[in-house]
């Protein structure tokens, strides 16, 4: 079986990478520059350089693949949301000139209103290019990734964890290496066919007021949750340069999520995860905030 893994040194893929080496697979990984993988990894996988903003790369680096682990990477384009779906673009390409079997797509909690959803509608793109073809394709749509705290890292040293989602309105919160767990199993049975969409919740949800207890707990640095409005988070966005395009996208993922919205997988033995915050917390947070 021939793997392919794109973004194998983010908090997904290099769980993925890992987990498919020790099962024995040896995959190909496709990254901007393949000196960031380690040794040990370089020795047991294919690393291929590929930008996956260009649609000959990813055609070319996809070859003889029977399955696909695709995560549309973070992007500093201007427009986000464009960017992903040129991206889905060149993924939905690659599929159908290789003939990739299964595809493995990290989506969001959020890709199923399809618009409205800030960056979230780039992955919407995604899921929907993907849907036109022939292959078969699984969504995952995974919860509010704990590894966004380290996005808030000054904030939280200074007691305080900012959202513009209501402080007691609670959301699935989940570990990224959980999802990547998720993702190889997946990739690794082959099995499964069609269209199929899986949610990652982790193990429960949480209000940010929660999760600052749990946080605070966890790290012994006393933090709490500040609600903080749009405009705000806009004027804040605004004072590090960011483009009209990449503030909207910012905004919009909590703006979209806050009101009448429920996922579209149910909280059950499937999407349901093992790894709690105040774990995460303690191994990853607590250093970076003593």
């Amino acid at each position: 079986m021939q793997i392919a893994v794109t973004t194998p040194t983010g908090n997904v893929g290099s769980r993925v990478t890992r987990l498919l080496i020790q099962a024995g697979v040896r995959p190909t990984l496709l990254l901007r520059d393949p000196s960031r993988l380690g040794p040990e990894i370089l020795e047991k996988s294919r690393a291929v350089q590929c930008d996956q903003r260009d649609t000959d790369a990813v055609t070319e680096a996809t070859q003889g693949v029977d399955a696909l682990f695709w995560v549309d990477p973070p992007t500093s384009d201007p427009d986000p949301v464009a960017s992903h779906a040129a991206m889905g673009a060149n993924v939905a390409q690659a599929v159908e000139h290789n003939g990739i079997r299964r595809t493995v797509f990290q989506s969001s909690v959020g890709a199923e209103k399809r618009h409205g959803v800030g960056e979230i509608d780039g992955l919407a793109r995604t899921e929907e290019q993907l849907d036109r073809l022939r292959a078969s394709v699984l969504h995952l749509r995974c919860g509010y990734f704990f590894s966004n705290l380290l996005l808030s890292l000054d904030q939280l040293r200074q007691g305080l964890l900012p959202t513009t989602f209501p402080l007691d309105s609670p959301i699935p919160w989940v570990d990224p290496r959980d999802i990547g767990d998720v993702a190889a199993a997946r990739l690794l049975h082959d099995g499964w066919s069609g269209r199929q969409v899986q949610a990652v919740h982790g193990p429960y949800d949480l209000t940010f007021a929660e999760a600052a207890r749990i946080i605070s707990e966890a790290t012994g640095k006393q933090v709490e949750a500040v609600a903080i409005s749009d405009a705000e988070l806009r004027q804040a966005l605004a004072d590090q340069e960011f483009t009209t395009e990449q503030t909207e996208a910012m905004v919009g993922m909590p703006a979209g999520l806050r009101k009448d919205f429920a996922p579209e997988n149910e909280r059950s033995a499937v999407t349901t995860t093992p790894t709690g915050l105040g774990a995460w917390a303690h191994s990853v947070l607590r250093p970076l905030l003593s």
